[in-house]
């Protein structure tokens, strides 16, 4: 039985990521890196692919949780007949070593507990080998990796196979039993267990010192901030890149084969990375984001791949883990991403709305990235009128899709801006005339012709969610009659429950849920619209979306009303957080990037 998927909540140590249920059990971890194979994959199949539960040994348990007020320090409390305990989660952090740390604190009574951990390495696959390095140490090693599980206050047991350890205690008012999971190189030294309630206090403090940088004090500033954390967690600091989820596979129809491994780092994202966290006050972020951009799109030189590496390497594989059955037994479960190789143009338009943002925030660049931008102009003048995937990656569409060209044309008009404005050298008239020609063609060929709005492909009668965002890229304004035509034939076509489906296929709706990042787009249009009320009202509605600890994944399941998608999700916060900044403050410059 899988649970919602709202029903976890998220530990990161900025290097590698974990998520852990209402009933106690981390279901996935992935030490060491964000997108290192998991040793706890149970969210994809069953507890026997591995995880970590701590919970009261009694079935009648209710229970509460939230983070740490302006931390990512986990507190569940567990309510039982014979009393209530309080389960501490965290990763501390640290540049060299993997912990998560679990603390079981009494509150009252004498509770019956236990804890229960099952590692199988390589994405739930491989059973360890195990040794007890002491009574209250098990140390799993499986290849290359190990995994040292450390229980200061008693005995762990093995099971019968060896390959899983547990503990059954009781906690009564007052007392604490410490656990910790350390994840370690099988060459390197057993590191020493760290100090629990030592490192709970310093990962908390270095939380709340972060995010009282933020600079945002409006409206939803506690909705903000929780976002803001989350972004930071899914920030792998050795290089600065943001991964878009920490999970692979979660899918977009239950039951469907669109799961694909979101552990990785976009360009698309980063547009709006950037400009959320220079927004807030996060210039050290922002650069590092820059950073970890140019690295890897200079290497490559104009040829962009859609999404890198958190290191910045090329992802040229895509593989199926086929003894994962994968949540509510939505198969294939898949680690890597072959979008990588897709032809996307809109992405030229993004990573020039990365750039153009950083030079209006004083952000340094270098001469040479003028020079690259220069070449990927060059490229895109071959290419903006042949047709690709777009950016929801089409495995099955290769098409004239209206947003590429729309994000073409913001490609050569960012550029122009900053040549004119900064006196970068390049052929502003030539650039000048290809812009004019985008325009005109999308005019012509990507507005219907007798609706009047915008359409998804040239020469199709469908509207497409990605169109709210010709407005925050400034190609039209949002009450322009063309978009306000388009905004029409979306609401009639893709909203329904106050919420935004991505697209449609043929004459039929597709089944995913809706789209949570499209609805905060259509809250920004409305905003810009002067329909101002709607906006405040969905704005308000999609925070309702939330799960009880502020986080969201990528879509709505309208049917049995939870999250679907990768979780959470970076675009849905960062869509958040621009819709915040854009109502509390009034001003559209909250959401375009110019």
């Amino acid at each position: 039985m899988f649970r919602p998927i709202d029903d976890y909540a998220l530990l990161s140590d900025l290097h590698s990521a974990a998520l852990v249920s209402k009933a106690g059990s981390v279901d996935w971890f992935c030490p060491g890196r964000f997108d290192a194979p998991a040793c706890f994959a149970a969210l994809l199949g069953t507890a026997e692919n591995g995880r970590w539960l701590i919970a009261p040994s009694s079935d009648e348990v209710s229970v509460e949780r939230h983070y740490q007020p302006d931390t990512l320090v986990l507190e569940t409390v567990f309510t039982t007949p014979a009393g209530k305990v309080r389960l501490t989660d965290v990763m501390p952090l640290s540049d060299n070593t993997c912990h998560l740390i679990r603390v079981v604190e009494g509150v009252s009574g004498k509770v019956p507990m236990r804890s229960l951990c099952v590692p199988r390495f390589t994405y739930g696959r491989d059973k360890p080998a195990t040794e007890s390095v002491s009574q209250g140490q098990v140390l799993f090693h499986c290849g290359d990796d190990q995994l040292l599980l450390t229980y200061e206050d008693a005995t762990l047991s093995l099971d019968d196979e060896a390959t899983a350890a547990h503990a059954e205690f009781e906690v009564a008012a007052g007392e604490q039993h410490c656990f910790a999971l350390t994840y370690s190189h099988a060459d390197e030294k057993l590191p020493e267990p760290p100090n629990a309630q030592q490192e709970i206090s310093k990962c908390a403090q270095w939380w709340k010192d972060w995010i009282s940088q933020c600079t945002y004090h409006g409206r939803w500033e506690e909705h903000v901030k929780r976002s803001l954390i989350t972004l930071k967690a899914m920030t792998y600091e050795p290089g600065g890149g943001m991964v878009a989820a920490i999970t692979t596979s979660l899918p977009e129809v239950p039951g469907g084969e669109a799961n694909y491994d979101y552990r990785y780092c976009w360009i698309r994202d980063a547009a709006f990375a950037l400009k959320v966290l220079l927004n807030a006050g996060y210039r050290k972020e922002a650069c590092a984001w820059r950073d970890w951009l140019l690295e890897a799109v200079h290497q490559h030189d104009s040829h962009m791949h859609a999404l890198y590496g958190i290191d910045g390497a090329v992802i040229d594989y895509e593989n199926e883990l086929d003894w994962l059955p994968g949540y509510a037994d939505s198969k294939p479960v898949r680690s890597g991403n072959a979008a990588s190789d897709q032809y996307q143009l809109d992405l030229r338009g993004e990573l020039m709305e990365v750039l153009h943002l950083a030079r209006d925030h004083g952000l340094d660049l270098s001469g040479d990235i003028w020079q690259l931008q220069c070449k990927i102009l060059e490229s895109l003048e071959e290419h903006w009128h042949k047709p690709d995937e777009g950016i929801w990656e089409f495995r099955t569409i290769h098409d004239h899709l209206t947003h590429s060209k729309v994000l073409s044309w913001t490609a050569f008009d960012l550029c122009i801006r900053d040549a004119e404005k900064h006196g970068l050298d390049g052929p502003i008239d030539h650039w000048k005339r290809i812009r004019k020609e985008i325009r005109e063609d999308v005019l012509k060929h990507g507005v219907h012709a007798e609706g009047g709005y915008f359409t998804q492909r040239y020469g199709s009668d469908n509207v497409d969610a990605s169109l709210l965002m010709i407005p925050l890229v400034e190609f039209l304004p949002a009450d322009d009659p063309r978009m306000k035509a388009t905004i029409t034939a979306i609401e009639k076509e893709l909203v329904s429950g106050g919420l935004v489906r991505r697209y449609r296929v043929g004459d039929q709706a597709n089944e995913e849920g809706k789209f949570l990042p499209c609805c905060f787009w259509l809250v920004d249009n409305y905003w810009l619209m002067g329909r101002r009320e709607e906006a405040e009202e969905m704005f308000k509605h999609l925070l309702s979306l939330c799960n009880d600890v502020g986080l969201l994944s990528e879509e709505w399941d309208p049917h049995n009303h939870q999250l679907l998608g990768n979780f959470p999700q970076g675009l849905s916060h960062l869509a958040l957080i621009s819709s915040a900044r854009l109502i509390a403050t009034g001003s559209p410059e909250a959401v375009t990037l110019t």
